[in-house]
This record gives structure tokens, sequence and C-alpha cells, in this order.
């Protein structure tokens, strides 16, 4: 495997784990939208069965009504007729008949009295979830249009990235490419890593013999480690200027950390020596 295919391999790799993590990133906003949108959620629910169960007993509130109309027909009837019964055993039976009408007629009339007082307290809960379900809408439209905002981007992003592999894979050698996309199929996330500085698999960190160490580093042919399976690479030349340059960065920030602490030092020594000084 020559040096330029080794290092596409190794770009290929980097766009398809670039690629993984905004797929994954994309699936983490399904669970925080519904984190979000919870709240209003339950209320919206809560809401929706007030409203139905409103809705009911409006409904019985008006079957009553028709029935407690009917009743009352009924006894204006029952009492013309007893004005004309013809003998004592109709006018039982128009008497009993009617008593039965006016003890179902003001069980009905109790019944909705009973139910006007829930449909007035229904009225007013709804009338509160419809507040408080309209508040939490107004909290969560922002933060939910901002979550689909860094969604899209984040797709945006994915779909550049999948579009400069399709560009990059139609360069490469086809059949390192297989093997390459059959070692990911497999669901690794790593198909190809390099050396360590010992000789081993960057993968597993098994040893991999001599001969093919020498191989991997100036050989032309692709080597998989025997171990886990991957695509061995030489490890990236050290660029000692970059090393030296972060290595004085990171002694200038100790040295003014040290500055720091040890002026801060001084001034709290002042400021005590002052202190004894008053006294």
């Amino acid at each position: 495997m020559t040096e330029q295919r080794r290092t596409a391999l190794k770009e290929l790799q980097k766009l398809d784990v670039s690629i993984e993590d905004a797929r994954d990133k994309i699936r983490t906003f399904d669970p925080l939208f519904e984190e979000i949108e919870e709240p209003s959620l339950i209320l919206e629910g809560e809401l929706g069965t007030s409203r139905t169960r409103l809705k009911e007993m409006k409904l019985e509130a008006r079957r009553l009504e028709s029935s407690s109309d009917e009743r009352r027909e009924r006894i204006r009837k029952l009492e013309e007729r007893l004005n004309s019964v013809r003998n004592l055993r109709e006018e039982s039976a128009v008497t009993t008949e009617l008593e039965m009408v006016k003890r179902g007629l003001e069980n009905d009339e109790t019944e909705a009295m009973t139910l006007i007082d829930q449909v007035r307290k229904g009225e007013e809960r709804v009338t509160e979830l419809e507040a408080a379900f309209k508040e939490a809408s107004d909290l969560v439209e922002p933060k939910k249009e901002a979550l689909l905002a860094d969604r899209e981007q984040v797709r945006s992003e994915l779909a550049s990235l999948e579009k400069d592999r399709n560009g990059f894979t139609t360069a490469m050698d086809a059949r390192e490419l297989q093997i390459y996309q059959a070692i990911r199929g497999g669901g690794r996330r790593r198909a190809i890593s390099e050396l360590t500085e010992d000789g081993a698999c960057g993968n597993c960190f098994g040893m991999v013999p001599l001969q093919h160490q020498n191989e991997v580093r100036h050989g032309d042919q692709l080597i998989r480690c025997e171990a886990c399976g991957v695509i061995l690479a030489a490890p990236e030349p050290v660029d000692e200027a970059a090393l030296a340059e972060a290595a004085a960065a990171e002694a200038a920030e100790a040295e003014a950390a040290e500055a720091a602490v040890a002026e801060a030092a001084e001034a709290a020594a002042a400021d005590s020596a002052g202190g004894d000084e008053e006294e």
C-alpha cells in the first residue's frame, strides 16, 4: 500500500467518523425535543380530557333538560286526566302514575342542579388549563425553534460530509475501498489503525510480526492485523518543529502562571505589613 493510498484510507476514515458523529448528534435531538415539550404535552393531554368530560356533561345536562320537559308535559296531561276520571279505580291509577312522574321530575331536577355545578367547575378548569397550556407553549416555542435550527445545521453538515465522501471515494483504489468498507460494515468504527512506536496494532495493541511491520512501513501491500483485522498503517512522521513550538508555548504559560502567583503573594504580604503598621 503506497503512502498516498494509505493517507487516502486514513482521510476516508476521518470522514466516516465525522459522519457517524453527525448522525449520532442528530439522534440526540429527539429526547431533547421530548424533554422541552413534555410539560406542554402533559397540559395538552389534560386539557383534551377536561374538554371531553365537559362536553359529555353538557350533553347529559341537555338530556336531563329534555327529560324534565317531557315529564312536565306528562304531569300536565295526567292532571287534566285526573279531573275527568269516572271511577275510583281509574283515579287511583292516574294518581299513582302522577306521583311516579313527579318523583322522576324531582330526581331529574336534583341531578341537573348537581350537573350544572359540575359544568361550571369544568368550564373553570378548562379555562385554567388553556391559560397554562398557552403559557407553556409560549415558553417551549423559542427553545423548540432553537433546537430545530441546531438540528438543521447538523443535517446540513452531514449532507456536506456525505457529499465530500462520495467525491473522495471515486479516486480511491477499488479493492482497498471494498476491504475498508467490509471492515466497517461489521460495525467497527475503525477500519485502519497506525502502528504504535513498539510495533503493535493501534487498535487492539497486539504485537505485529516484524516482517509485517516492515511491509507496513515500507511496502506497498495492504496488511491487516492478524488479531483484530484492521488495516495497518505506518505512524505519521513527527513534526519536531510543531512539538517544539507547543512545548515553548506550554513553558511560557507555566512561567506566566508562576509570575502571577508570586505577584499575588507579594501583594498579600504588602497588605498584611500595612495592616500591622496601622495597628
